[in-house]
């Protein structure tokens, strides 16, 4: 498969030291603060909290309750993976207590957290395992025999698995705990109900989709491989684990081959990002399309107003193209 990596040298994504002095010097007290959309300097009687996208907010937010005070630096309705963080939201960084993020999702966050002084830095990468993943994961079909390599690389997208999710949430709550020993017991509480929520969540989908008539899926982008993994299925990609790569003619060849030997049904795509290539494919395969959200941000036209409806939308929409019994 040939990749166009939608990537920058590392001279274009660092965050200089001048950018950070510059704000700083403009006085982060001037600063006004706002809810959710921005990250910005937060200096409130809580245990103030940036997270770098939704999936991080939302576990934040869900951990801490009323004792922390959380901004984002991604806007709903941003793409996360091209995020570039701004001067206002390093001088965010600077006054935070915490950071927490998700380390190779989003290079500008990256470089900015390496240079903050704040106390607590979390990533959630090193909280569960990540593993290697292609445009094809899990246990496929026999003939899945592609035209050229596929490229592969660390896979970020762990909050789309239930499991691994709620591994990432123990970790936060632990840390939280460290950094706000005062409402450690609180932490720890909304820690367990959270878990004790996932951990019910994922039992929704291995018997929602224990029994399919078909075991494969097309996306737009690799990000459900943890969740195909997970219960059973088989993610075919447009694209690899960059939204914004280009499958080749070859690559395409292969999914409407792969459409018609495996009885697919439907191609999905996602609300962040431009349907015209599953729509096309859809389109030239004689299938239908429908959207299977990567829930990495909130918007009015998701289906759902947080990441537990949004999961058990995206859990019907399978059932529905996968032929659930």
């Amino acid at each position: 498969m040939n990749v166009r990596r939608h990537t920058r040298s590392r001279a274009q994504r660092q965050i200089p030291a001048a950018a950070v002095a510059a704000v700083t010097a403009l006085g982060i007290g001037s600063l006004s603060a706002c809810s959710g959309d921005k990250a910005v300097a937060a200096n409130t009687s809580k245990f103030d909290v940036v997270a770098s996208f939704y999936p991080m907010a939302f576990l934040a937010e869900r951990i801490g309750g009323g004792h922390v005070h959380v901004t984002t630096l991604t806007s709903p309705g941003q793409e996360p993976h091209d995020l570039e963080i701004s001067p206002r939201q390093i001088a965010s960084l600077e006054e935070s207590d915490a950071v927490l993020y998700l380390k190779n999702l989003q290079p500008s966050v990256d470089d900015a957290v390496a240079q903050s002084p704040v106390a607590t830095k979390i990533d959630a990468a090193s909280l569960t395992t990540l593993e290697e993943h292609g445009s094809e994961v899990g246990g496929h079909a026999p003939g899945h025999d592609h035209e050229g390599g596929e490229s592969t690389g660390k896979d970020p997208h762990i909050w789309l698995d239930p499991v691994r999710y709620a591994q990432v949430a123990e970790g936060v709550g632990k840390a939280f705990e460290k950094g706000d020993p005062k409402h450690a017991a609180d932490y720890r509480k909304n820690t367990a109900a959270l878990v004790k929520q996932l951990n019910g969540l994922n039992t929704e989908f291995e018997d929602g989709l224990a029994h399919t008539r078909s075991k494969v899926f097309i996306t737009t982008h690799a990000a459900f491989g943890y969740l195909a993994e997970r219960y059973g299925l088989t993610e075919e990609a447009i694209t690899g684990l960059d939204p914004e790569s280009e499958p080749s003619a070859a690559r395409v060849r292969d999914l409407e081959r792969m459409a018609r030997a495996d009885g697919v049904s439907t191609v999905f795509y996602e609300t962040l990002v431009s349907d015209k290539t599953a729509r096309t494919i859809a389109k030239d395969a004689g299938l239908k399309t429908d959207v299977l959200d990567p829930i990495e941000g909130i918007t009015g036209k998701s289906r759902g107003t947080d990441y537990f409806a949004v999961q058990r939308a995206n859990l019907k929409a399978l059932q529905q193209a996968l032929g659930a019994k």
